[in-house]
């Protein structure tokens, strides 16, 4: 199964991290970006699913469109639940294992509980042999990519 972690400059900056889970991409906002650092606890706030072909998408949304802004891909690469994440994700907890080219080894995704939405996770590195105590995010967005998004996106359409 594939993740993928988009890049979002939206109103604000945050990390969209997406797993492939029952055919669609499962997808959680992070604001201050995923961590390789065990000791980091990270927000990440459930988001509606995406379909599958999204993971490939780096672009721009237009102004006046939900999540307008540059997005880009941050890391990608495979994902490999512990057991079935469907009932995981249900009972709250979903333990799992990633191999991309920035995220590596065993992270977790716990559900915060009487937070009242339901839809607020956290995100945490196990402590493995990928883990990094003095984890960054750093932005892949420079100008030079912002303008290559730029050309990949169509005109929009008014009617």
């Amino acid at each position: 199964m594939k993740f993928v972690v988009h890049e979002h400059h939206a109103t604000r900056l945050h990390y969209d991290f997406r797993l492939e889970i029952a055919g669609v991409l499962k997808s959680w906002a992070i604001p201050k970006g995923p961590s390789m650092n065990p000791s980091d606890k990270r927000l990440a706030v459930m988001v509606e699913d995406h379909p599958l072909e999204y993971g490939e998408f780096e672009g721009i949304i237009p102004q006046g469109h939900y999540g307008a802004g540059a997005v880009l891909i941050w890391d990608s690469g495979e994902f490999q639940p512990e057991g079935d994440p469907e009932p995981a994700l249900k009972k709250g907890r979903l333990s799992f294992n990633l191999d991309g080219k920035k995220l590596k080894g065993n992270f977790a995704l716990i559900l915060m509980k009487g937070r009242g939405t339901g839809k607020d996770w956290l995100l945490i590195k196990g402590e493995d042999f990928f883990a990094e105590k003095d984890w960054e995010v750093k932005e892949e967005l420079t100008p030079a990519k912002k303008k290559k998004l730029i050309e990949k996106i169509p005109p929009c359409e008014t009617s």
